[in-house]
């Protein structure tokens, strides 16, 4: 089986990578893609400072498998939220949110509760982050499929 592909389907998993708040620093984000491309998913930036509207809407009118939320900033608990709220309000629960950026310790289990998985700082591995979206953009496949 080719990278980034899973057993329910024979195209990419689609990641849209956003930074849903005002956070321009973008290094990382794109180290992420390239990382994620090479592994073998469909990955789409929402550019710079899309509001958590956008990054939804993005995501719907895409049909992502996964959106990778990053910010440095400190807003993840606000804008990380939102996104997840506004997926909810339209119903949407075949599509899984992953995090990672500067987020305090205590703020993790937080993130997790709303359904937020990952949540990864600097310095985390990026086969690590790799296996975590695959997985995610397997079990939301899975999800759609139903």
């Amino acid at each position: 089986m080719e990278a980034g592909k899973n057993l329910s389907s024979s195209r990419p998993i689609k990641v849209l990578l956003a930074k849903p708040a005002i956070d321009g620093h973008d290094r990382g984000i794109f180290v992420l893609a390239r990382a994620l491309r090479d592994a073998g998913m469909d990955v789409i930036y929402a550019g710079l400072l899309p509001t958590p509207e956008q990054v939804v809407d993005i995501a719907i009118s895409e049909d992502v498998d996964v959106i990778g939320l990053s910010l440095l900033n400190g807003a993840h608990m606000t804008a990380f939220k939102k996104v997840v709220d506004l997926l909810h309000e339209k119903g949407i629960d075949d599509i899984a949110v992953v995090g990672g950026g500067i987020i305090p310790d205590d703020d993790k289990p937080l993130l997790e509760k709303i359904g937020i998985t990952g949540n990864y700082g600097p310095g985390t591995p990026l086969s690590v982050i790799i296996d975590h979206i695959r997985k995610r953009g397997e079990e939301a496949r899975r999800k759609k499929e139903m």
